[in-house]
């Protein structure tokens, strides 16, 4: 709790200088406020090593190894992410790939679902409903990302490609993230394929550049600090959907993993760092 009170005072202090970067935006140059990469830095410094995504990892912990469900059994004794069943260390950074026993490529988040659905007996729907956490519920899946990321921290993201299903869910990925439409003719490219561009006060990463790929990638899922949630990759892609006014990204659908394979291929060599926080 101690920690809590802290993470709440430090997040009041954050939002006085971020509001004065948004603010910044509608004054002369001259202003000097911080830009919203300068606020989160400062924001890092208070915090020093800790990071609130601590306390989803820590919920996330406790349901991994709970037995939960109309099953009624511990998804740590029974969920494999692709390296046998109950192991968390590094899987994060081989997904997605493909997986035998459901006959299609999974990312973390699909894998988990199937997971609780299957396994411990949730039902999808409820599941579905409750994918992100608004503040005022809490998002089970969530905190099991936020605790199943961070076993990946410092492991490689690595994906061989081996199978055909998977070089084609690649193929898919590289083909949505070039593929304009919408009201405003977008397409995830229009912002993330060119570096030095920036929208607003923030930095948009060129997701083609190795560089920018890897460090994007391996620090999400991340504690949007605006939100005071953490979010996972599904969501991020999800909500970068919204903003090109295309239609709703289906959870865990094969669009939603085909795009997350081919920013995680581009990815590849980069090293885990997240759960991260972020604007």
């Amino acid at each position: 709790m101690q920690k809590l009170r802290c993470y709440r005072q430090y997040f009041g202090l954050f939002a006085v200088a971020l509001s004065a970067a948004v603010l910044a935006a509608g004054t002369p140059p001259a202003t000097t406020a911080p830009t919203s990469d300068e606020a989160i830095a400062q924001y890092r410094a208070m915090f020093g090593d800790d990071n609130p995504a601590e306390l989803w990892e820590s919920r996330g912990k406790e349901l991994w190894e709970t037995a939960r469900g109309p099953k009624h059994v511990a998804l740590a004794a029974v969920c494999d992410l692709g390296l046998g069943a109950g192991v968390g260390a590094g899987a994060y950074a081989r997904l997605p790939r493909y997986f035998q026993d459901t006959k299609r490529v999974e990312d973390m988040e699909s894998r988990l679902f199937d997971c609780m659905t299957d396994l411990q007996g949730f039902e999808r729907d409820a599941l579905i409903a409750n994918r992100f956490g608004d503040g005022a519920r809490r998002s089970d899946l969530e905190a099991l990302m936020a605790y199943l990321v961070a076993q990946s921290r410092g492991s490689k993201v690595t994906l061989p490609m081996r199978l055909a299903q998977e070089k084609e869910a690649y193929e898919i990925g590289r083909a949505i993230f070039y593929y304009r439409a919408g009201t405003h003719d977008f397409a995830c490219s229009t912002c993330h394929s060119e570096s030095g561009k920036r929208i607003r006060l923030q930095n948009l990463p060129n997701l083609i550049d190795r560089h920018d790929a890897q460090y994007a990638y391996t620090t999400w899922p991340s504690y949007r600090v605006s939100q005071g949630e953490l979010r996972t990759m599904e969501w991020r892609v999800a909500d970068c959907f919204r903003q090109q006014r295309l239609p709703e990204l289906q959870y865990g659908s094969p669009a939603a993993i085909a795009l997350t394979m081919f920013l995680a291929k581009n990815a590849e060599g980069g090293v885990m760092n997240a759960p991260a926080i972020k604007r």
